[in-house]
This record gives structure tokens, C-alpha cells and sequence, in this order.
């Protein structure tokens, strides 16, 4: 079981989707609506992304938060935008510590 969307999500399709789900977009519930859609037990998941199953559960309860690095490689893994999984991540921590900030990445041109 292997997503193949490969997607883009941009501020507007991240607010279309909250208003459908009444919840906010985070890196937590993305994983446990892509893991639902797939019809995929945690343990199936956390196998395919080479975690534990109590590693899964705990982020999709926003128990456990994901760096950068490692939601860059969820996505990979999945079929998804590393560049929004980051973005997720990094909105996540700053939503955790009270910082009123939106996190827009751009991807650098002169990245090696």
C-alpha cells in the first residue's frame, strides 16, 4: 500500500481543507488522515516509515512532535511534498510555543 499523490499544498488548499475537517492542518492529523485513506493500520504505517508503532501513535496524538528532517523523509516516503511536511513541522513547533508566526517556505535555487 503506497500513496502515489503527489501533491502541492499551498496556504489556500491548507485553509479549504480546515474548513472541510474543522480542525487545523498539522503534520499530526495529516498523517493520521493519509494513514486512514490508505486503510492502514499504525503498525503497517510505522513500518512503511521505518518507526514504531507506539512512535506513530504518539505523533498523531501530538504526544511526540517531528523535526524537519524526519517529516522531509515521512513525506518522501509517502509520496508527498517534503517541502510541506516541513512547512507543517515547523508551523507545529511554533504553534506549540505560543509564537504567532506563519511559516512560508521557498525552496532556494542554489540548494546543492
Amino acid at each position: 500500500m503506497t500513496t502515489n499523490l503527489k501533491t502541492n499544498m499551498n496556504d489556500d488548499s491548507a485553509d479549504f481543507l480546515q474548513s472541510l475537517s474543522g480542525r487545523k492542518v498539522t503534520i499530526a492529523n495529516t498523517l493520521w488522515a493519509i494513514r486512514e485513506c490508505e486503510e492502514m493500520t499504525q503498525v503497517e504505517m510505522a513500518k512503511m516509515l521505518g518507526i514504531s508503532r507506539q512512535y506513530l501513535c504518539d505523533v498523531e496524538h501530538n504526544r511526540r512532535s517531528l523535526s524537519a528532517r524526519m517529516a522531509a523523509d515521512f513525506a518522501i516516503k509517502l509520496g508527498y511534498s517534503p517541502s510541506h511536511f516541513v512547512q507543517m513541522a515547523l508551523q507545529d513547533e511554533l504553534d506549540r510555543y505560543g509564537f504567532s508566526f506563519t511559516v512560508h517556505l521557498d525552496e532556494r535555487k542554489d540548494a546543492a
